[in-house]
């Protein structure tokens, strides 16, 4: 907001989403302050509440209320959280198919993928829910450790293997989504 007229100015082309935030640039981050934080912008910027403004302002708050939302969303998710601060080091991301993934691993990838390709009953979903669930809170305690020791290229190394769960969580996902 401007300080002399209060109206309402256009966000900054590229904010730092921990800034934004009111948090620590770290991956371990306090989830209900995010929340709180989130809300008391939200409730600043919403669009609703400038219904009556100049369409000027009526733009700056729709794109705002995006961008606290987009904050909102990377940070509260590990997977995102820990790609935005490896990318706001200067870390390149690894591309799909450069993974240096060791093959044990992969194996253990193809597996759940099969048990999915396969499932015959919401039983078994369960179990490979679980499954996915555990080995998702295990690398995020990976990730935190890394990032805390800065070693980021093993911190790049374990948010790839995070990926390939997000996928598997996507693809279990869809198999619960009745057709």
């Amino acid at each position: 907001f401007c300080p002399g007229c209060q109206a309402l100015q256009p966000p900054a082309p590229r904010p730092d989403l921990f800034r934004l935030m009111d948090c620590d640039r770290s991956f371990r981050i306090d989830e209900r302050q995010l929340q709180r934080r989130f809300r008391s912008l939200q409730r600043a910027v919403h669009p609703d509440r400038f219904g009556q403004r100049p369409p000027k302002e009526q733009y700056y708050s729709e794109q705002h209320s995006s961008l606290i939302n987009k904050a909102y969303q990377t940070l509260l998710n590990p997977l995102s959280r820990g790609l935005y601060l490896l990318e706001l080091s200067g870390v390149e991301l690894a591309q799909e198919t450069d993974c240096d993934a060791d093959s044990a691993f992969l194996m253990e990838i193809m597996e759940i993928n099969e048990k999915l390709a396969e499932l015959k009953n919401d039983d078994n979903l369960e179990e490979i829910e679980t499954l996915i669930k555990v080995k998702q809170e295990e690398l995020t305690r990976e990730v935190t450790a890394s990032f805390e020791r800065d070693d980021l290229q093993e911190a790049k190394k374990l948010l790839a293997k995070m990926k390939y769960f997000a996928n598997l969580e996507d693809k279990l996902k869809a198999k619960k989504v009745p057709s």
